[in-house]
């Protein structure tokens, strides 16, 4: 999905909203994100088969979230903070947003005899 330098697209964003939609999605991200791990080790922590892990992690692998990476004849998953930090900054920037429209409505209700 996103290099270090790269602006994300509209695409990019449904792509990474999407994936973190899901709550094991979060939690494969979390996972990694605190060490790599690899897709057998990810499989043996949910209520489902190996093939549904996967595809997950194909689903967070898109939004760039992850990435793998193999090792003999494992793959190992990886998180990509970069991604995570351009997540939050987008949201921080709505949430700005917001609080300056908060602040003028607070702005005109003073003003109000």
């Amino acid at each position: 999905m996103l290099g270090p330098d790269e602006h994300p697209s509209n695409e990019d964003w449904d792509r990474l909203f999407h994936a973190l939609a899901d709550a094991t999605r979060r939690d494969i991200v979390l996972q990694v994100m605190q060490q790599g791990q690899s897709i057998s080790s990810l499989a043996g922590r949910y209520a489902m088969s190996f093939a549904a892990v996967q595809k997950h992690v194909a689903v967070l692998e898109r939004a760039g979230l992850v990435r793998k990476e193999r090792r003999g004849r494992e793959q190992h998953v990886h998180g990509e903070p970069v991604v995570l930090h351009k997540a939050a900054r987008l949201l921080e920037s709505y949430e700005l947003l917001q609080r300056h429209r908060t602040a003028a409505i607070e702005e005109l209700l003073e003003e109000e005899p």
